[in-house]
């Protein structure tokens, strides 16, 4: 289960509608051995694609290196998807590569960069298999 506070949520459903056509991508760090995702970073999708998300490797070496500097690890990994469902497509799952992260994809595909309904769901990738998970909103410092 992803326990998760409606504030970053809401950072992750506005850089969505931000970016969108394009798909959107970030992190939310937070400390070792915890599972509580607590420090939002959103990163600019260096494909520049309406179906495709990729981080650029600068921007990736130096987050992870912010991250270990901050005794932190990628608690959530997130995405959108603008045309489709927020399920992970054969690409995410190809790409998946930590194991700990929860996958968090948002899809706008309904009202786009505007306001209104959005989806949200959450996943474990591990090996290529795929398990959604229930995500709990919990108060800012729940």
């Amino acid at each position: 289960m992803l326990r998760i506070s409606r504030n970053l949520i809401d950072d992750m459903v506005a850089h969505a509608r931000a970016d969108h056509p394009d798909e959107a991508c970030g992190v939310i760090a937070g400390p070792i051995d915890s599972g509580i995702p607590t420090r939002f970073v959103p990163m600019l999708n260096a494909a520049r694609s309406p179906t495709f998300y990729e981080f650029d490797s600068t921007d990736l070496l130096r987050l992870y290196r912010d991250m270990d500097d901050r005794d932190e690890v990628p608690v959530v990994i997130y995405h959108s998807h603008t045309a489709t469902e927020a399920y992970p497509s054969r690409t995410d799952i190809a790409l998946a590569s930590e194991p700990d992260a929860h996958y968090v994809l948002i899809s706008t595909r309904e009202t786009g960069s505007q306001e209104g309904p959005f989806e949200l769901r959450s996943f474990r990738i591990v090996d290529g298999e795929v398990a959604e998970e229930e995500v709990l909103v919990v108060a800012t410092g729940d």
